[in-house]
């Protein structure tokens, strides 16, 4: 019954999750002080009080950056990997808050083994109960509860997908009540009747139950669209257009505004937002300053290696396509013998490479000779997790025999990437790498970037195909 409920409500609903959020870090809050604190018998930390003011801080930062992501606006038809990805990051920012307030005011008896168990529980707990409420809300839509209903405005090519699409999702809970088409009076069997044309459109929305219309219409009809629109805001009826031109796009297409103007983005990159600029950035340089820190020793020993075993620099360093097409110069420990600057950029390795130092094979078969690129990532020439940058020499050659080569330089370039851990590195296909680093530019999150850095270590560091 109460499933029933829901129809009709979702953005009031999507709006409790606030509340539900702020109570189940409270919740994490408890629990973690039970288990830091063994039920609070150890008398060596500030009471439960003290400690509770810094849980509402961080529930009210939770809630505000959740807000600030879209994290709670509809998501019928979303999947739940884009939103546990927005949940972590409004916890990263949650805690990068705190932490900051508690730095402020210099609050330095509060147990920081308590602040990294909060924030784990925290994490688990929001995400548990979003996961159990989305899984089964899409079992009750299957079984026939919550649904919306579609009314398909064009029974042509564009409405017949989109039909079929909705036939493949049951979870989404929608279902379509029919279409309105001005030249097509009836369909296969397969599809849900013609229900009259497209003039009779208020008609049908007095006696059916519509809960939203999809303009499915060639544009050489494009003049109906407002007609259509018009019909629909007065019925007081959501609309939506599925673009005619949708299947010469490239990639997924955004929508944005400039001034009054309506464009429509041939590729959605969510690098391309502000908010997700910052958030890996910030990670970056953490997770930089982190790896600088703890293989300091090993980059030691590597430097005294190198400097003992070959004549030249310790650092190779080689001009590389970064962002936006600019260059600049990646470091790595040098593996090879000194060399004129025109040999090392114009050159590919090869096996058994009689450039090749001793230590220089071993260096690039373990991956040591990448450390340096860390600091890349501090001066904000690359990032972590990214396509890899190639030489200005290559990139002219590649930009006309792969296609769609160049986009890989729309985000910045990474240490490790997607196409390096799916096994794509050293002497491999250079267009199914693209085909994976156009992969990773579309569907960024920092869940993915996790995913790629987990694959990185887990796979080990040894190149098979470095020369």
């Amino acid at each position: 019954m109460v499933i029933i409920m829901i129809r009709g409500k979702e953005k009031f609903i999507t709006k409790i999750y606030a509340g539900i959020d702020f109570i189940f870090i409270q919740f994490a809050f408890i629990l973690a002080w039970i288990l830091r604190f063994n039920e609070g018998k150890s008398s060596t930390h500030l009471p439960l009080s003290d400690y509770w003011f810094w849980g509402i801080i961080y529930g009210f930062s939770f809630i505000l950056i959740a807000t600030i992501s879209t994290l709670y606006m509809p998501k019928r038809k979303a999947k739940f990997a884009t939103e546990l990805a927005k949940l972590f990051q409004a916890h990263l920012f949650s805690i990068f808050i705190l932490l900051s307030v508690l730095y402020t005011v210099k609050s330095v008896d509060i147990s920081r083994l308590f602040l990294f168990v909060f924030f784990m529980l925290a994490v688990f707990c929001t995400a548990f109960y979003r996961y159990f409420v989305k899984q089964s809300l899409r079992y009750f839509r299957i079984k026939g509860f919550n649904k919306q209903f579609i009314l398909i405005a064009g029974a042509g090519k564009v409405g017949k997908n989109y039909y079929q699409i909705i036939q493949r999702h049951p979870e989404f809970g929608l279902e379509v009540v029919g279409f309105l088409d001005d030249y097509c009076t009836q369909l296969e069997d397969d599809y849900e009747p013609i229900l009259g044309k497209l003039n009779e459109l208020n008609k049908v929305l007095s006696s059916k139950l519509i809960d939203e219309v999809i303009i499915a219409l060639p544009l050489i009809v494009y003049p109906k669209y407002k007609e259509i629109i018009a019909v629909c805001e007065k019925a007081g009826v959501r609309v939506s257009i599925i673009p005619d031109f949708y299947d010469i796009l490239p990639a997924t297409p955004y929508f944005q505004r400039f001034g009054d103007l309506p464009i429509i983005g041939i590729r959605d990159v969510p690098l391309d937002d502000a908010y997700n600029q910052i958030f890996k950035r910030v990670f970056d340089v953490v997770f930089a300053l982190v790896a600088i820190i703890l293989s300091s020793p090993v980059m030691f020993i590597t430097a005294i290696v190198i400097k003992l075993t070959s004549q030249g620099p310790i650092l190779f360093k080689q001009e590389r396509v970064g962002l936006n097409r600019r260059t600049f110069y990646m470091y790595k420990f040098r593996s090879m013998k000194h060399m004129p600057k025109s040999q090392s950029d114009t050159q590919w390795t090869t096996e058994n490479d009689p450039r090749r130092t001793k230590f220089g094979s071993f260096l690039r078969k373990t991956s040591l000779d990448e450390l340096p690129q860390f600091f890349n990532v501090l001066k904000g020439e690359m990032s972590v997790v990214g396509p890899r940058p190639e030489r200005p020499y290559f990139v002219d050659q590649f930009k006309e025999e792969v296609p769609k080569y160049m986009i890989k330089h729309h985000v910045r370039p990474g240490i490790t990437g997607w196409a390096q851990v799916s096994g794509l590195r050293g002497d491999t296909s250079i267009a199914d790498r693209i085909e994976h680093d156009l992969f990773y530019i579309e569907h960024w999150t920092i869940l993915f970037d996790l995913k790629i850095i987990y694959k990185t270590v887990l796979n080990g560091f040894v190149n098979r195909n470095a020369y």
